[in-house]
């Protein structure tokens, strides 16, 4: 199995349906050097693309936090895999992969635990786990630590991106600078000219990564949630000055996004 790259994702409740992981399958095997398998774990395989290959959610008991935000459940995934061995490369089921993904799986030491980093946070050495690479196994001790208290981990780091990077067992490492675009802050185009252009794929990005409450159906519809709808510029614009706005006006002006038609095309089956 050394030979062939292996991909991971998690998929639980009903958040994402079977087609999310079917567009994930589909965009690797366009942008991959096989052979390759994609692995989801999951408590629901059905409709998924008979190639991917499905395992059970891994078990790991704890309390859930209650008050603080974060992926938590993706720390199912720091233990123990099974028949699951060897380096593996994780994906959120959200990304839209823009580019050739070989490069993750030869960069860096096969031990290294390897993160985006974080964009939101610049003065912050913080990782990013929408895309991220571990040695199965190599995190195991991170569960120990969390499992002993999870609301008191999750308050005092918010985020489990924050706590893995603070505490992997040999620190971590970030995939080079341009890798990795959020898509938020690195492909909409600032004020005003987000009401003009559609956003870009950067130079030499190779996934897209949509963290927060804008995925990859929003921006084929050109909405900043799925809790919006699409407005014209001009209506847009004219709702900054409603009283009925839901946020700041600034916010509001820079929260508006055409329709993607790149996302659009890539993010298919």
């Amino acid at each position: 199995m050394s030979d062939i790259k292996q991909i991971i994702c998690i998929k639980w409740g009903s958040k994402f349906g079977p087609e999310y992981v079917n567009r994930l399958h589909g965009m690797v095997a366009r942008n991959i050097t096989p052979p390759f398998r994609l692995i989801c774990f999951t408590d629901d395989g059905t409709g998924l693309h008979p190639d991917i290959v499905t395992r059970p959610l891994p078990e790991f008991h704890y309390e859930a936090p209650q008050r603080t935000r974060g992926k938590w459940p993706k720390s199912r995934l720091w233990g123990d895999l099974g028949d699951i061995t060897g380096t593996v490369l994780f994906l959120d089921l959200d990304v839209v992969i823009t580019g050739n993904l070989d490069d993750f799986f030869t960069y860096g030491d096969p031990e290294d635990t390897i993160l985006g980093r974080n964009p939101n946070t610049p003065f912050e050495r913080l990782g990013q786990t929408s895309v991220y690479r571990m040695k199965v196994g190599n995190l195991r001790s991170l569960q120990d630590i969390f499992r002993a208290d999870p609301q008191g981990v999750a308050d005092e780091y918010r985020y489990e991106q924050r706590f893995v990077t603070r505490n992997a067992p040999g620190g971590v490492k970030f995939w080079p600078r341009g890798w990795l675009a959020h898509f938020r802050m690195h492909c909409v185009p600032v004020f005003p000219l987000n009401y003009l252009r559609q956003p870009r794929i950067p130079r030499d990005t190779k996934i897209v990564i949509f963290p927060g409450n804008l995925n990859p159906q929003d921006a084929i519809e050109g909405r900043w949630s799925e809790d919006d709808r699409h407005r014209s510029p001009g209506d847009h614009l004219r709702a900054a000055f409603s009283p009925d706005r839901r946020e700041g006006f600034v916010k509001h002006l820079r929260h508006y996004v055409l329709p993607t038609g790149w996302v659009r095309d890539l993010w298919q089956e």
